[in-house]
């Protein structure tokens, strides 16, 4: 294979990566409207694999023109570093995520569910059915496990994310005396420290099984950590295709944890 159809294949290959990457990112846009900081970064990522696709003969000659002065030596090599660190630091976060999604409830939990969107029709979101879903497979699994539901009022919703839950889950047949309402939290960290209230309120059981979103698992035992909680998984499946925009935001989500 000569080297013009070598650079011809990789030209083909970034092109197609761009092309792919953009439309997964701009796929839940599509379909429900949603834009975070994960749909933005991975559309930003993507374009500039298909504009290096389209422009990498001249790409090419420009880096090699930089390169051959000390200056430039020096700005591509602190680039080539930064990137090479930030792949390692994803494939860290990666692992976490991954890790804490597969960590199994114990017997004795108390089921805590984070809160997520509901719609204008009063109905939860996709993602919030999906961890609706796991809470409700694991409550029937476990039937003396008490639950509670988390999660305030957003200024565009119709009713609090906890009721919403709450509903949800009696008309799917579970009790209404085993789930507990928590409706005054606005983020992740309010919903796990206001459901250890409910808990020592009512002397449920201290070790809580955080249902939530694959990705999303490892942040919310971080911060239940820090809370003193102990703390396992019950883990929604995300749609496939909306797990790499929010797969994306949740990276700088545990930056975030990490460093404030």
């Amino acid at each position: 294979m000569n080297r013009s159809v070598r650079a011809l294949i990789f030209r083909i290959i970034f092109i197609m990566l761009g092309i792919v990457g953009i439309f997964f990112y701009i796929l839940p846009v599509a379909l429900h409207g949603q834009v975070n900081e994960g749909t933005i970064a991975g559309v930003i990522l993507f374009s500039l694999f298909l504009i290096y696709g389209i422009l990498k003969p001249y790409v090419d000659k420009l880096v090699k023109k930089i390169w051959k002065k000390t200056v430039g030596k020096v700005v591509l090599s602190f680039i080539m570093l930064c990137t090479a660190a930030g792949m390692i630091l994803v494939g860290i976060m990666t692992y976490l995520m991954i890790s804490a999604a597969v960590t199994r409830p114990d017997s004795n939990t108390t089921v805590v569910v984070l809160g997520c969107k509901v719609t204008p029709s009063g109905k939860p979101s996709l993602m919030l059915r999906e961890r609706l879903d796991a809470a409700y497979d694991y409550l029937e699994k476990n039937p003396d496990t008490a639950c509670i539901v988390c999660g305030g009022q957003g200024a565009d919703e119709v009713m609090s994310e906890a009721q919403c839950m709450y509903n949800y889950l009696v008309e799917k047949g579970i009790e209404p005396d085993r789930i507990y309402m928590e409706d005054q939290s606005t983020s992740t960290r309010e919903n796990i420290k206001f459901a250890e209230q409910i808990i020592k309120e009512n002397k449920l059981p201290e070790t809580i099984a955080i249902v939530t979103n694959e990705f999303h698992e490892y942040r919310a035992h971080k911060v239940a950590e820090k809370l003193d909680l102990k703390s396992c998984s019950v883990a929604g499946k995300t749609a496939w295709y909306l797990l790499p925009t929010y797969y994306t935001r949740e990276l700088f989500g545990i930056l975030y944890e990490w460093l404030l």
